[in-house]
């Protein structure tokens, strides 16, 4: 499953794309320089069961590591995968 970046000014997303088909895909804003908050996460109904979400969620979190970013999750799906992996503690905006 091969994830993709495109960032544009101050919003951007990770997402997994098919057949010319965007089938999930995780998007955020920019506040700042050194944050971002993930607004939304969305699958289609092909990649339910896969765990694509959460691949997208844990590639954000290995972009922000990577860049000193820190991250708050305002999308409840990624809430909720922030809120079962407390290794991704790091780059959580407290």
């Amino acid at each position: 499953m091969d994830i993709q970046h495109q960032e544009s000014n101050n919003k951007g997303s990770f997402f997994i794309e098919q057949d010319q088909q965007i089938l999930g895909e995780m998007t955020y804003s920019k506040a700042g320089e050194s944050l971002i908050i993930i607004d939304h996460t969305e699958v289609a109904d092909a990649l339910r069961g896969t765990g694509a979400g959460k691949k997208l969620v844990w590639a954000a979190v290995a972009w922000a590591r990577k860049n000193g970013l820190q991250v708050i999750p305002l999308c409840p799906f990624a809430r909720t995968v922030f809120a079962q992996n407390p290794e991704m503690g790091d780059v959580l905006k407290r």
